[in-house]
């Protein structure tokens, strides 16, 4: 039973690390700045999620708590960020 949750998550990881390549190329060469935030948004999302398969690895709570403080710092960045492109009406 240990065998297959590993490979699940083996095959999770491998998902969120090609979603990543797919949002960096999205942030990259987006058509609008709104694509790039969202995009920016998504990588910081996916890395969240990668965090917490990792701790799933290592058995190791303290990837948990890097999760938790990214979150937080991701909120704030996406709100300021999307404050700054309302305030100067790119669109």
């Amino acid at each position: 039973m240990e065998s297959v949750l590993l490979i699940v998550l083996y095959v999770s990881l491998a998902i969120h690390i090609i979603l990543i390549g797919v949002s960096v190329w999205r942030v990259w060469r987006g058509e609008n700045i709104i694509d790039r935030l969202i995009g920016a948004d998504l990588i910081s999302t996916l890395t969240i999620g990668i965090l917490v398969l990792v701790a799933l690895f290592e058995k190791n709570s303290i990837f948990i708590d890097v999760a938790i403080g990214l979150v937080a710092l991701g909120f704030v960045s996406t709100i300021a960020l999307a404050k700054y492109i309302a305030d100067e009406q790119i669109f």
